[in-house]
């Protein structure tokens, strides 16, 4: 009886009513800041790509981010994995510095030609205006952990314009096998309100079109299990990439400021070594043109070094979009050698590469399915799911908790 009483209608209209106020103005404001951000990211991009000489400028914008977070980030610098910890341990404080330092940094990266993404500033963006809102309110604990994943989501959702799946993203990164349905409610309200405000403010998505889907086949399937299984491979080789040069030139180069400047002028010289300038920034011509013809091998292993480098030494940014690429190219290139439609493999690389990298196979299943359409479940879901088993126990999120991975014995 005591059970009954406590999920009465009268209580469960209360609960929903609550977070479809707070997780609705989470959305609200995260919205408004994301359609910023995209809008000014666009507007970065295209100068770059009119001013080539911006590229000289590289290691001395990423100084100057590195010079602003030590003078004034502090626990801002930790960016995703602090909201991560904040979620899990509740001790502490999300600073609301992170998003202006964050938008900033991101920005700086992209317009002189540093290789990173869009997903971690605005999943920090989210994380930081929820803890602000969430003190103005007076929340309790238990619901401060709960705004603050629907920040996550929010900001997910908003960015890529995948209301579900930054949904179940807000819940499935916190732990690699454990997913909280408490938050399920408020995680969906913020991101598809994040999403409906982005698209009111009029930011458009890019869409890639996959073509007709083949008909279920053994033999497809094992192409498609083996394409996985690289796919997870390659979610590795970003991860322990990037790490390790965080790791060399941290211990090489004490000083963050002047790791970030022999960072940017490395990547000079590889641009002007190489004779290419497509791995800068999001290179997203790279996944259109992965998604009409098969790509080289190589580009998938560049975009990886130059991501690893760029956020290693310390370069604003996220990491997802970078995994996009990276998927897409390498699915691109597996459907000329493994001759399967290289549409199709490109876009359940797109994902599966993402799946491994961030453990969130059911998040990444669920984008593959919007962006792509329901068509193609079966072949997304077979892709996120041996690239989730064969990416390693970690992934790049470093505060997720790994416990329950299935391989851990």
């Amino acid at each position: 009886m005591v059970e009954a009483r406590k999920l009465s209608p009268l209580r469960i209209a209360k609960y929903m009513f609550k977070w479809l106020l707070i997780a609705g103005a989470v959305g609200i404001l995260t919205g408004s800041a994301a359609a910023l951000f995209l809008a000014s990211l666009d507007w970065v991009t295209d100068t770059r790509s009119k001013q080539p000489w911006l590229l000289w400028l590289l290691p001395a914008g990423g100084a100057f981010i590195s010079f602003l977070y030590l003078r004034f980030g502090k626990e801002a610098g930790r960016g995703n994995n602090l909201i991560i910890e904040q979620i899990h341990s509740g001790e502490g404080a999300i600073p609301l510095r992170m998003a202006p330092l964050v938008l900033l940094g991101t920005l700086v990266t992209h317009l002189f030609g540093g290789s990173a993404g869009r997903e971690g500033t605005a999943v920090q963006i989210g994380g930081s205006l929820s803890e602000w809102f969430g003190k103005l309110i007076r929340l309790k604990p238990l619901d401060r952990k709960i705004i603050l994943m629907c920040g996550i989501s929010s900001g997910f959702g908003a960015v890529f314009g995948t209301p579900l799946a930054g949904a179940v993203f807000g819940l499935e990164v916190l732990a690699i096998g454990v997913i909280s349905y408490e938050a399920l409610l408020p995680c969906f309200i913020a991101s598809f309100a994040g999403h409906l405000v982005t698209s009111a403010w009029g930011i458009k998505h890019i869409h890639y079109a996959i073509g007709e889907i083949p008909d279920l086949s053994w033999l497809l399937v094992a192409k498609i299990f083996f394409a996985a299984v690289m796919f997870g491979l390659a979610a590795f080789l970003f991860t322990q990439l990037t790490r390790a040069c965080k790791q060399v030139f941290s211990a090489w180069l004490k000083n963050p400021v002047l790791k970030s400047a022999v960072g940017g002028l490395i990547i000079i010289v590889l641009v002007y070594a190489l004779g290419t300038r497509d791995y800068l920034g999001l290179s997203l011509p790279l996944i259109q043109q992965a998604f009409q013809e098969a790509a080289s091998p190589l580009t998938f292993l560049l975009k990886t070094f130059f991501t690893a480098l760029t956020l290693g030494t310390g370069f604003q940014g996220g990491e997802v979009t970078p995994l996009f690429v990276i998927g897409a190219t390498l699915g691109s290139s597996l459907g000329g050698l493994l001759h399967v439609s290289i549409p199709l493999l490109a876009a359940i690389g797109f994902v599966s590469v993402f799946s491994g990298a961030a453990k969130t196979p059911l998040a990444c299943f669920i984008m593959g399915i919007e962006l792509f359409g329901s068509d193609a479940a079966v072949y997304l879901f077979i892709g996120c799911v041996i690239a989730f088993l064969c990416s390693g126990r970690i992934g790049i999120y470093e505060a997720q908790k790994p416990h329950a991975f299935p391989l851990n014995e």
